[in-house]
């Protein structure tokens, strides 16, 4: 998947503004993670971004 590095950039910025309601749930689940311990998981967000934007494209198509 070729991924323009705009579109990767805007998908982060998706991740990182929902990040805080994250923690929140995990800090109300008694699960202590810093925000190093969470860039796997923004990672794994922004590669969901992608495929689904990929999908979204493909359907238009």
């Amino acid at each position: 998947m070729n991924v323009n590095p705009e579109l990767q950039m805007k998908f982060m910025q998706i991740a990182m503004k929902y990040m805080p309601e994250g923690k929140a749930i995990l800090d109300e689940k008694g699960i202590e993670l810093n925000m190093d311990d969470l860039q796997p998981m923004v990672n794994m967000l922004v590669k969901v971004m992608n495929e689904a934007y990929e999908l979204g494209k493909q359907e238009r198509e």
